[in-house]
């Protein structure tokens, strides 16, 4: 079925065919009769029994991207620490810790998520530029691996936390190597005017002061300059800053065992050429070569965004003067990434007849009353009838955090996939459970 599925002159120019886009996701696949699958499991049999919008994620993506980066770092001494905020139910962590990953945590509620979920303490790294002090302090209560602290202020708090328990932190100061990472602006993080991170030329200093404060290990330094970076050339600029200011910590006497290189990895989510976890591990490898340091990473979108997916339904199509519009049933507060960044997102028929039937351009909305809840603007689609289903590709990451009950809409089902089993992982939200916990004064 697949070379007859949406033909190139059937795409916005530019635009991935259909069957590019299941090509180069090995999860995905297509049958004659059942359409659209995730590895052995048609997305129209999850409809039918959970309905839509639904999040559907592939187990089998997730360990086969996780031991892919495993095996282009195996001659590093490094972690991975998958990068919670990507996606932090308790089924994607549980397969990371058995995966062999630690965990990137940036709140209080993502350090109780990961050690909920089995994550082992000792390999947990907990980042962020606003800690406050019942977050250092569970941190430091239950022993996890090392902090990275941001800011002269976050250090002076978290040594008198740390004096006041008899504890001692581990810990890596944040640098800010002022490297623009050529990503979107709102997911950059390592240019000097961003709000990450101590001041590169101020970091020496800063280090010295650590090393005298009481209750402070300064293990080493740490870095993240952005999210879904498509080339190695803004890493090769941060990683050699960072490897100078070890060295320059080093001639002045300072003890350095661990450099933190973040993620930021990126994906294609249209057909644009992402970097290869081997050519980052080479990026890494080159850097660092010789510095004898304890190395970790941070990837979060790499790993959990194309293994999952947004299930929606079509409510309508309508036409408005010569615009063709696709209504669906998932909106912005479902996946919030196309009207937050302008972001590009795969969106294929899940029918078997749909898949082969002729397309024209339309633009696919939610029923959200926001014009920014647009998913695609001018995307070939074929005619769609209410209830055909489509499926919003690489949404695994960034999607179902972010979520909303804007305009009073229910969260989202999710299910994972695992073979030819699939199971429903978080049930859909009850409209009475939106206003569970609200409470109306006695004097109204």
């Amino acid at each position: 079925m697949s070379a007859a599925l949406l033909s190139e002159t059937d795409q916005q120019a530019g635009d991935p065919t259909a069957a590019d886009l299941i090509a180069a996701r090995p999860h995905l696949s297509t049958h004659p009769m059942d359409g659209l699958l995730v590895e052995g499991v048609p997305l129209l049999a999850i409809a039918r029994e959970v309905g839509t919008p639904t999040w559907v994620i592939s187990a089998g993506a997730l360990r086969s991207r996780l031991a892919r980066l495993h095996a282009a770092l195996a001659d590093l001494p490094i972690r991975v620490h998958y990068a919670v905020k990507a996606n932090d139910h308790l089924a994607i962590l549980r397969l990371m810790a058995q995966g062999g990953a630690g965990a990137d945590v940036v709140s209080g509620g993502e350090l109780q998520r990961a050690l909920h979920a089995g994550l082992d303490p000792a390999h947990i790294v907990f980042s962020g530029v606003g800690k406050q002090e019942w977050e250092l302090r569970l941190a430091l209560e239950r022993g996890i691996g090392q902090i990275n602290v941001e800011s002269a202020e976050e250090l002076a708090m978290l040594s008198a936390i740390a004096k006041s328990t008899g504890k001692t932190a581990t810990v890596a100061l944040r640098i800010n190597p002022d490297v623009d990472a050529g990503t979107h602006a709102k997911i950059t993080t390592g240019r000097a005017d961003n709000k990450f991170g101590i001041s590169y030329d101020g970091a020496a200093a800063l280090y010295a002061h650590a090393a005298g404060l009481p209750g402070i290990d300064p293990a080493g330094i740490a870095l993240h300059i952005g999210s879904q970076i498509l080339s190695m050339t803004p890493y090769h600029a941060a990683y050699r800053r960072a490897a100078d200011l070890v060295r320059t910590l080093r001639a002045a006497g300072q003890n350095v065992r661990i450099v933190d290189c973040g993620g930021g990895l990126g994906i294609g989510y249209r057909d644009e050429p992402a970097p290869a976890p081997e050519a980052f591990a080479a990026t890494i490898r080159q850097a660092f070569a010789g510095l004898d340091v304890r190395l970790a990473i941070e990837p979060g979108r790499w790993l959990a965004g194309p293994p999952g997916l947004l299930l929606a339904g079509v409510v309508l199509g309508k036409t408005t003067g010569e615009r063709r519009f696709v209504v669906l049933d998932a909106a912005m507060n479902d996946l919030l990434r196309p009207a937050m960044y302008d972001s590009w997102h795969g969106i294929i028929p899940v029918a078997a007849t749909d898949l082969v039937a002729p397309a024209t351009p339309c633009d696919i909305v939610g029923p959200v009353c926001e014009t920014g809840d647009t998913f695609a603007k001018s995307r070939a689609l074929p005619p769609l009838a209410p209830h055909a289903k489509v499926a919003i590709l690489d949404a695994g990451a960034y999607g179902s955090v972010m979520s909303s009950t804007y305009n009073a809409r229910p969260l989202a089902a999710q299910v994972l996939v695992d073979g030819d089993r699939w199971t429903t992982i978080r049930a859909r939200q009850s409209p009475e459970a939106m206003w569970a916990d609200e409470t109306v004064p006695a004097w109204i």
